[in-house]
Formats: structure tokens, C-alpha cells, sequence
């Protein structure tokens, strides 16, 4: 490798799947970022005796296979990061040992929980001190959940250590125990002002501050990797804490030019769109739209909206391929499900609220379209079921994406000019064309690895490469590029009037 030659190895753990990517910076000259993914392993939650939870020890040994084919092909690494999804977290003791395993957001167990909440803090008072959005799964209601099972309410005392996802992946490398602040923004127990832990809301639950590890900024090195993880990587290699929550990442790969006016997309199972903005938005408008407050990098604050994203067809083509599998029939793949979409004789006309409580939960998606469907008057025909189910997704979540974005330009009171998706969801080029179209504006497509892009370029920034966020997107530019989608106005009754629609499901 030549000598002006970075190499960082980012872990990227999604709800569906992991993967070990290398990430090469030229540091001088071009200034270009080549990514290259060495290893890819599935991450799905599992039924346990009890909970839904993921997978944790089979997931640190995908992380040291990865480390050994870095070994194997004589990589010299500089640097590794780790990003994940929010919310969750497992838990070790003052030993080091994993005393409670995590357990996925998708648990029941917080069903109805925050309703049981506001009795103990109403919700204006738990948004006052937390500015996040209200979502069944976040930490506090976790946590509220295991202090109502006296078997597992043992594991908050004090001696004990709560680490979120990517902290505890850095435990199992380093053996160094911290709490990265964008992955503890989305808990609903940090206070956006003060970046530090909400005491009013940790007392109100008898939360105990001490059960958390100290919070260290994105860039900040946790330690470095143990040698007995992999002998044959002799030297020195630090783990930094990354902006860790994968939003945060992704949020960090948008590639904005500075000064523009713009809103972004992490776009994947979920979409997470929102600005970028100086301090927090802890209003009354952002709470009534439950949009939420989370921690972004160089000290900014992600003020964005969690809309339910590409879960809904990941979830929907599962129920297809069922089907087609006990007819006998080959599996459909995406790009197959959005040929059915293109093979329509005309677009569907029927919407749906993509945020409706019957979309959280997996299994029968597709059915649970229909029946939403004819609820409100529409059908769907059998013949042309996977077309039509998928058209309708597809357009409701580009409408709810124009909900979302007027929504921002009232409370930010500031036009948006233009729209970036980054994530894997940019290539789906039917959805970037009907966004383009429902939300009226130019629609640029940064790369779709842009998670584990910021992830990489956050570990060149811990270690001096890149100065600061605006140098880091320069980078993202020249690297990748950013393709634009524009619209067209002679369609714009046609999405006016489904915008009608959607405004009155939403209510």
C-alpha cells in the first residue's frame, strides 16, 4: 500500500445483515475513498425462551472471522469503527462477563408501555428533557419493561454496565467499556442541551445513572483491539467510536455542499429524514409531529422523523416468496417486484399511511395491505397482487416523505431546496423517481454504502485525516458522486390529489 495510503476497517451491523468493509484514503492528491467489502453475514432476531433477541455471541464470531481474512490477506489496518441500529443494548458485570443478552426493539415486551409511562412523567415533560420522538421501542420503555420482571430487573443494579449495540461490539474487541453519544441519542434518557444523561427522566424511573458507561464523542478512541482475537494482527490497531447510531453515520456521508438548504434520507428498512441543524428543536410542533432530537456529528443534532421505510416490502416480499414457494415458483427478488410495479397497466390510486401501527409487526404484510386497502374503500386485484401491493408502498411512502418534509419547513421555518437519500434504498430507482415527483423537488442520491462510509470517514477523522464534516462530505463528492432525479410538473394534480388522501389518513 503506498505510504500516503489510510486503511480503516468498519463493521456496519443492520437488522438484517452485517458486513466487514474496508475503506482505503488516499491522504493526499485526490483525497478519494475506496470501499470494499471483505465479508458479509446475516443478523436476523431469534425467538428465545422469552424475547426476540439477537444473536449476540454468533455475531462477535462473524466479527473475528472478519478480522482474520484482514489477517489472511496481509492488510495493514489503521483504524476499526462500529455502527449499528439504536435502541438496544446488552449488559455486563463487574467482571466483564455478559450478564443479559440483548433484546430486539421488536419485542413485545414494550407494548403499551409508554401509555403506563406518562403516568409516572407525562410526555411533555419526558420530550422537555429528552426531545425524542415517542416510539414504543425505545430504551427507556426497555428498561421500564425489566423493571417490571423481578427475574430480570436484578441486571440494572449499579455494579452492572448498559451497553448499547456498537459499545458492546467495542467491549468484545477492546475489552474498554464507553457509551458513544449518537448511539445514546436515541435512547429517550439524553438530554439534547446538555448532552449528557436526562436526571429528571432517569429519577422518574429509578433509573440509576452509574448503571451507564461515560459518554465520549464520535472520533474518540475506545482502546485497542485484543491480540488474542487475532494473534497474526500484531500491532497496535485502535477502535474508534464512530458516530456509532447508523443514522448518524449515514447523516454524515449526505454529500451537501456547505450553505445549501437540505434535508436527507438515511434510507434503508427504516427512513430516517430530517435536517441537520446547530442545537436541538424541542417544540411543541416537533412533539405534536413526533419527530426527535439525536445526536449527529461535530457537535449537531439530527432533528428527523422516523418513517417506517423499506421494512414494508422487505416484509411483503417474504410473504410473496412464501406463497410462490408452495406453488412451486422461483423467489422474487426486489428488482423482480418493481418489474411488476413498471408492468401495471395504469399506477394504483390507493394509499396507505405507511406509520400505521399494523406495518410495525413482521409476517403477513402483504395481507395486512389488502385489508387496509378495502378498509378505506379501495381492492386490489389477485392477478396483479405483488404490482399493486408494491405500487402502493411505493407511492405512500413518497407521499409521506412530502408530509414529512413540510412538516420540517414549519418548524424550521425555512424552505428546503433540495433532497438526499443516502442507504441502500437510493437504488431503488421507481421510489427515487415517484419521491422526485410527490415532494417536488430535486432528489440527489449519494452512495448507497453511506452508512459505513461515514463510519469510515469518522475513524479518518479520530485519527487527524480529515479535518471536520464539510471536508469529510467534499470527500463523499468527489468519491462517489450524487445523481439527481428531477419532476415533472404535468404530473402534479395526479400526486396532489393522493396527497389529499394520505393527509386524510393521517388525520
Amino acid at each position: 500500500m503506498a505510504q500516503n495510503t489510510r486503511c480503516y476497517l468498519g463493521f456496519d451491523f443492520g437488522a438484517s445483515s452485517g458486513r466487514a468493509i474496508l475503506g482505503r484514503l488516499n491522504t493526499e492528491c485526490e483525497r478519494r475513498l475506496e470501499i470494499e467489502e471483505i465479508y458479509r453475514f446475516p443478523n436476523e432476531a431469534v425467538r428465545g425462551e422469552k424475547h426476540l433477541e439477537w444473536e449476540i455471541e454468533r455475531l462477535f464470531d462473524e466479527m473475528k472471522t472478519a478480522l482474520n481474512i484482514v489477517a489472511d490477506r496481509g492488510v495493514h489496518i489503521d483504524s476499526i469503527g462500529i455502527d449499528t441500529w439504536g435502541v438496544d443494548f446488552g449488559i455486563i458485570d463487574a467482571e466483564g462477563k455478559l450478564v443479559y443478552r440483548p433484546v430486539s426493539y421488536r419485542d413485545e415486551r414494550t407494548n403499551g408501555l409508554m401509555e403506563e409511562a406518562f403516568e409516572t412523567l407525562s410526555k411533555q415533560e419526558i420530550f422537555k428533557n429528552t426531545g425524542l420522538a415517542f416510539m414504543q421501542f425505545n430504551t427507556l420503555y426497555q428498561l421500564i419493561a425489566m423493571r417490571k420482571d423481578p427475574e430480570e430487573s436484578k441486571y440494572l443494579k449499579s455494579e452492572n454496565t448498559l451497553l448499547f449495540m456498537p459499545d458492546l461490539f467495542a467491549w468484545y474487541l477492546t475489552g474498554k467499556a464507553g457509551t458513544e453519544y449518537t448511539i445514546a441519542s436515541t435512547s429517550q434518557l439524553i438530554d439534547p442541551n446538555t448532552r449528557s444523561w436526562a436526571k429528571p427522566v432517569l429519577d422518574a424511573f429509578g433509573i440509576d445513572e452509574k448503571l451507564f458507561a461515560p459518554l465520549e464523542q464520535p472520533g474518540t478512541v475506545r482502546g485497542f483491539l485484543r491480540r488474542d482475537l487475532c494473534p497474526r494482527l500484531d500491532y497496535d490497531i485502535p477502535v474508534i467510536a464512530v458516530a456509532s447510531h447508523d443514522t448518524a453515520s449515514a447523516v454524515a456521508a449526505v454529500p451537501a455542499r456547505e450553505g445549501e438548504s437540505f434535508a436527507y434520507i438515511s434510507s434503508g428498512t427504516w427512513s430516517l429524514m430530517g435536517v441537520e441543524t446547530l442545537t436541538p428543536v424541542c417544540t411543541p410542533e416537533v412533539m405534536k409531529s413526533n419527530f426527535t432530537n439525536e445526536g449527529g456529528l461535530n457537535g449537531t443534532t439530527r432533528m428527523l422523523k422516523n418513517i417506517m421505510g423499506l421494512w414494508i416490502i422487505q416484509e411483503c416480499r417474504k410473504q410473496f416468496n412464501l406463497e410462490r414457494e408452495k406453488r412451486g415458483l422461483e423467489k422474487l427478488s426486489f428488482a423482480d417486484i418493481v418489474n411488476e410495479v413498471e408492468a401495471l397497466p395504469s399506477p394504483t390510486r390507493d394509499i396507505i399511511d405507511v406509520d400505521d401501527d399494523l406495518f410495525f409487526a413482521p409476517d403477513g404484510m402483504a395481507d395486512r395491505i389488502v385489508s387496509y386497502v378495502e378498509k378505506h374503500g379501495g381492492s386490489i386485484s389477485p392477478a396483479q397482487k405483488v404490482g399493486q401491493v408494491a405500487d402502493i408502498v411505493y407511492r405512500s411512502l413518497a407521499l409521506k416523505y412530502r408530509w414529512a418534509i413540510e412538516c420540517i419547513e414549519d418548524i424550521i421555518k425555512k424552505p428546503i431546496d433540495v433532497l438526499y437519500i443516502v442507504g441502500g434504498g437510493g437504488k431503488n430507482e421507481l421510489l427515487n423517481r415517484y419521491t422526485a415527483q410527490a415532494i417536488k423537488r430535486p432528489v440527489r442520491i449519494g452512495a448507497g454504502e453511506g452508512t459505513v462510509i461515514g463510519n469510515l470517514l469518522v475513524q479518518a477523522m479520530g485519527l487527524g485525516d480529515v479535518k471536520d464534516l464539510w471536508e469529510l462530505r467534499q470527500i463523499v463528492r468527489t468519491s462517489f458522486g450524487d445523481k439527481e432525479y428531477t419532476f415533472d410538473p404535468a404530473l402534479n394534480a395526479r400526486w396532489d390529489d393522493d396527497y389529499k388522501t394520505l393527509l386524510g389518513l393521517i388525520g
